[in-house]
């Protein structure tokens, strides 16, 4: 085991790993960040791990000759021991990576900050300085956290990513029991922690992309042509734009060229494309995407014009969503997104999460009543209120 200058514990071997996680393993919550790079590979490269108990932090490096991080992973595994993260879906998705499991219980402090009303995807930062008072210094985030030996400010300000958050956790958590929202949390914990979050599966590659495609079948062509590039990138390791860019896609998909000439006449691919290997595997997925059935291809939605009705009652629903989140503090991304208001709109009772359970008390039931005409809206103070009409009355 080795120390920094300001006794910063880093675990470096497998034996200190086990025994430091043996001690992490008898709390109730650990804190957990880490620091990766992405930039030149597919999979997220793990740089380092840091970690906390109410006890005791210290920094696991992943990438110190002969490591295991088994002991860790088990950690993660440990249904005894909450994991607490601050946005956590890129620090599962890595766990999820190297170790095909996903951690539970977990608690997002982003997602429990907006619950508790400090409004939509709050940073870090605030959070803490919000809760805590204290001040962050945040210029080593962007360093290259893949360099050996980091300095001791870049593990200074690692560790801060977890300690802090431990009374960040506490401060939310009493919060959120005291309010009685515990199921509320509960809800989005269950989507965060859902192997499928984290399952990539290149048939599904294209629901990624934007649909920028004229007709099914350019789109069963762009599907086809989504999951090579996929299964291409996972299996070298490397940035899908580094196979082919999504601009490339669109264009193939579009053109639908068959042939090494037709491909080469396409201006999004440089010059002599055409002859190369990859070529002829993208020709073979175009075949593949004109020779499925367009019965199986989801139809392309070029969007449809709402109407101005429809388009003045999404303005009314998005006022009574700020104010219904104001009343009751919590952030209104957590209630309602904007398809959300646009369904409500044009469908007569759509199945969204806003139209369930708690979301359904605090905004829903007002909503629909907003649509049917049995509510306005209007101003007491500053603050906006529903006030039944005449027609509820009927």
């Amino acid at each position: 085991m080795r120390y920094t200058a300001r006794l910063m514990r880093i675990v470096t071997a497998s034996e200190e790993l086990s025994q430091a996680v043996g001690r992490l393993s008898a709390s109730d919550f650990v804190t957990v960040d880490t620091e990766f790079l992405r930039e030149s590979t597919f999979w997220p490269q793990l740089c380092l791990i840091q970690i906390a108990s109410p006890d005791e932090a210290m920094i696991i490096d992943p990438m110190a000759p002969g490591i295991d991080l088994a002991p860790f992973w088990g950690l993660m595994g440990d249904e005894r021991v909450t994991k607490v993260f601050h946005a956590a879906r890129q620090d599962i998705e890595i766990v999820y990576a190297r170790a095909g499991l996903v951690p539970r219980p977990v608690f997002d402090t982003q997602v429990a900050a907006m619950v508790c009303g400090f409004g939509e995807s709050v940073s870090y930062v605030n959070l803490v300085k919000n809760v805590t008072g204290a001040d962050i210094d945040k210029s080593s985030r962007f360093t290259d956290w893949s360099r050996r030996p980091l300095s001791d400010r870049q593990l200074e300000y690692a560790l801060g990513d977890v300690t802090h958050l431990r009374d960040v956790y506490r401060h939310l958590k009493a919060d959120i029991d005291k309010a009685g929202r515990s199921d509320w949390l509960s809800e989005e914990m269950g989507i965060l922690t859902d192997p499928r979050t984290y399952a990539s599966n290149p048939d599904e590659a294209w629901q990624r992309l934007k649909l920028r495609v004229k007709n099914r079948k350019a789109l069963a062509v762009l599907m086809e042509l989504a999951a090579w590039r996929e299964r291409l990138a996972q299996a070298q390791d490397v940035p899908r734009s580094r196979i082919l860019r999504d601009e490339a896609l669109y264009d193939i998909a579009n053109q639908a060229p068959t042939t090494p000439e037709q491909l080469s006449h396409l201006r999004t691919l440089s010059e002599g494309f055409s002859r190369s290997s990859r070529a002829r595997e993208i020709i073979e997925a175009v075949k593949l995407g004109l020779a499925r059935d367009v019965k199986s291809v989801p139809p392309v939605n070029r969007g449809t014009q709402l109407s101005a009705e429809s388009t003045a009652l999404i303005e009314l629903l998005r006022v009574l969503l700020k104010a219904s989140a104001a009343r009751h503090r919590v952030a209104p991304k957590m209630i309602a997104g904007s398809e959300d208001l646009e369904r409500i709109a044009v469908e007569a009772e759509p199945d969204i999460p806003a139209l369930k359970g708690w979301r359904r008390r605090l905004f829903g039931e007002d909503a629909l009543r907003l649509k049917r005409g049995e509510i306005a809206l209007t101003l007491s103070g500053s603050e906006v209120v529903p006030i039944a009409t005449g027609k509820a009355a009927q």
